[in-house]
């Protein structure tokens, strides 16, 4: 009985360890993407240090907030469809979380549009343009990556 709660405790601590390190790594390759993402805009948009001041803070907090939007909003809506429990639900229960899915699409898009209005006060409407031509570059670029790397090429 005693080396059975070893066993246990130990196998505890091990997959604690390796959780750990997991979640280290993610957390390390989503800051690298992020400093990656910070290079490629930057250089697509060609920042002067003044736009770039006042730019960054801006764009992080919209990023930021638009994270914090999905992650709360959309969590119920992943969790059913994780589960294949989307096919159990009632015509009510479908309505309702597709309402809660517009009106959260609709507070991302009203959070966009007041992020183009306060970027209009610190970039001209070209470097805007520019800014989600570049966004969806780099996205292209980082799938295309993911993909060669799944391949194996």
């Amino acid at each position: 009985m005693k080396n059975h709660k070893i066993i246990t405790l130990l196998i505890f601590f091990i997959s604690a360890s390796s959780f750990a390190q997991v979640t280290g790594k993610f957390k390390e390759k989503k800051e690298q993407i992020k400093a990656l993402k910070v290079s490629f805009i930057t250089t697509e948009l060609n920042l002067t240090p003044d736009e770039a001041a006042k730019f960054w803070p801006l764009y992080n907090a919209f990023e930021d907030k638009q994270h914090d939007i999905r992650k709360s909003k959309l969590k119920n809506f992943m969790d059913r469809n994780e589960d294949d429990s989307i096919d159990k639900l009632s015509e009510k229960e479908a309505t309702s979380i597709l309402t809660q899915l517009e009106s959260t699409d609709e507070e991302l898009y009203q959070l966009k549009k007041k992020f183009i209005v306060n970027l209009k006060n610190i970039l001209p409407a070209t470097k805007i343009l520019k800014l989600k031509k570049a966004e969806e570059e780099f996205s292209k670029k980082l799938l295309q990556q993911y993909r060669d790397k799944k391949i194996g090429r």
